[in-house]
């Protein structure tokens, strides 16, 4: 990614169509917390909303775009959302899974639908996938991805000679590198988007965190999120806080250097999310 990139800036994925690199997680966010934060940050300026069943808040993120289009007087189309399969069991079960989902937000269709983990076994995992991309061919879901798969989990669905995941949402940040799943991705033309790229605010007070953020006079968080675009990962940063939502997108105006990016790559602890 060009280091001139600013809030509006997106990526284009294997199947042409284009996701906001800076998005708006949600996880933890619910009833009014959720639709306030969300409203929050679309006025600051975010166009990607990330959501699941699994947080039972479908509803509240899409009644908050609903209501900031119809306010901004912008088209549904200009907000990019995402949401995730809670469970993986079957195939039948997966498309009653994407209607629910539909019917929730009421938005007519996703953007972004993800299989939120792997567990369940490879052949739940593959039924899901057959359903995700008969539900793709037929309008409801207009890109379709997986979250925190492993090579071989990835590898499985490619072997079905199905669509190629758009998307492989896993958990990246300087602490947790992710080599290997990152190259076979790039490799296979699967966008990598980061969950926690702000490493849940533990790293905050890191010796190489604090001096770039002085260096530049920014925050940690908005260090951790400008490394992660330049990388040119998908961030979903998430807060219930409307001056740290608004704040999370004061990264627009410096960039770090090509050995400062070096050092930060060399903080990796070798964590791993584990994978069943």
């Amino acid at each position: 990614m060009s280091d001139t990139i600013d809030l509006r800036s997106t990526l284009t994925l294997n199947d042409g169509n284009r996701v906001p690199t800076l998005g708006f997680g949600t996880y933890e966010l619910a009833g009014k917390e959720a639709y306030d934060a969300v409203t929050w940050a679309l006025e600051a300026g975010y166009r990607h909303i990330d959501s699941a069943t699994w947080y039972e808040n479908e509803k509240e993120c899409g009644q908050a775009i609903l209501d900031f289009c119809k306010t901004a007087k912008i088209p549904r189309q200009d907000i990019y959302y995402t949401t995730k399969l809670k469970l993986n069991v079957g195939y039948d079960e997966t498309l009653k899974a994407i209607q629910f989902s539909l019917d929730e937000c009421g938005l007519g269709y996703i953007d972004l639908y993800l299989i939120h983990g792997p567990l369940g076994g490879p052949e739940a995992r593959k039924a899901c996938w057959r359903a995700i991309c008969d539900a793709q061919k037929e309008g409801k879901l207009k890109s379709i991805g997986v979250s925190c798969f492993g090579i071989r989990h990835l590898k499985e669905i490619l072997a079905m000679g199905l669509a190629v995941p758009a998307i492989n949402q896993i958990d990246l940040h300087p602490f947790m590198t992710r080599s290997e799943i990152v190259n076979f991705c790039q490799e296979h033309k699967i966008a990598l988007e980061a969950w926690a790229p702000l490493v849940r605010g533990l790293r905050f007070d890191h010796p190489a965190i604090v001096s770039l953020a002085r260096k530049y006079n920014k925050q940690p968080a908005q260090i951790l999120l400008r490394y992660c675009l330049q990388k040119n990962y998908v961030a979903i940063p998430k807060s219930a806080s409307k001056t740290r939502i608004k704040s999370n997108t004061d990264i627009f105006d410096f960039a770090l250097e090509r050995q400062e990016m070096l050092k930060l790559d060399g903080l990796d602890e070798g964590g791993n999310i584990i994978l069943t």
